[in-house]
């Protein structure tokens, strides 16, 4: 039987009531996320810091680490406890992390909101990553997706200036749903509860309110994802990765529209609801 780490379930307020006047000299009151730096300690040693507004940090921490090829298997690791009075993430390893300088040395600024950084071995071994073929989504199933996100509980709609990810079977079920100030740090969030769950990616659906930007696609493809929704649109990058990897990805998703870029026979058009 797998040992799962231990975690802890820090809780912090998301949002902050602030006031503002608005172009008629009208005070009034509205609530902004509040951004917090994370800093995460694999074994005692510095590794990271993060910046979130904090919610689900133990899932953020564990897909970070697998995101980014740091630990292979879950069961690797001990613990995540999370200490916001010294806004702490200390992670604890059964044998460490091999070769853990040379694999961190590289770092590059990605794209993300939030100012994202990746180590420079992320777009290592791709070619080793093989999507489900015959996966496939309905036309329906996609717009309500959208209606489903576009009605759930939200950081967004009390203060805005967060990014959403959320996971969702290939029927609709809504499975997982997280809002961060970047959309790589939902993601990574998301990525660590399917990897605490051992849950397949392959009859999958990952949505994003943000850019499929190139580390967009590489980690939903090493979530096993064959199928990416945005609200938005896609970069260069993103797209060609999406063609080389076998992934569909929709852009613009709003009502009943949607862009499909690559790997069309995906799509099975039907009515829509």
């Amino acid at each position: 039987m797998i040992q799962l780490p231990q975690l802890s379930h820090a809780e912090i307020e998301l949002t902050q009531e602030v006031e503002v006047v608005d172009e008629r000299g009208r005070l009034s009151a509205i609530h902004i996320p509040i951004e917090r730096d994370l800093t995460v300690y694999v074994d005692k040693r510095e590794l990271v810091t993060l910046m979130t507004i904090g919610a689900n940090p133990e899932l953020l921490v564990l897909g970070y680490l697998k995101n980014q090829r740091l630990i292979k298997n879950v069961a690797d690791i001990t613990s995540v406890q999370v200490d916001w009075e010294v806004a702490a993430a200390a992670v604890v390893t059964r044998s460490g992390i091999d070769h853990i300088e040379q694999r961190t040395a590289k770092k590059i600024v990605t794209t993300g909101c939030g100012q994202g950084t990746v180590f420079g071995a992320l777009m290592d071994d791709l070619d080793q990553i093989q999507l489900p073929i015959k996966a496939s989504v309905k036309q329906s199933v996609i717009v309500s997706i959208v209606d489903a996100v576009r009605h759930h509980p939200s950081v967004y709609k009390k203060a805005g200036s967060v990014h959403a990810c959320a996971l969702f079977s290939d029927t609709g079920e809504l499975l997982q749903f997280v809002e961060d100030v970047g959309r790589h740090n939902a993601v990574d969030a998301i990525a660590g509860k399917m990897w605490l769950e051992e849950m397949p990616g392959e009859d999958k659906i990952f949505y994003t309110t943000g850019r499929l930007t190139s580390e967009m696609v590489i980690k939903a493809a090493q979530m096993g994802i064959p199928i990416l929704l945005s609200r938005s649109g896609t970069t260069a990058m993103g797209l060609q990765l999406a063609q080389e990897l076998g992934m569909s990805l929709f852009t613009r998703c709003s009502g009943n529209h949607f862009l499909l870029l690559s790997h069309a026979r995906r799509l099975k058009v039907d009515a829509t609801p």
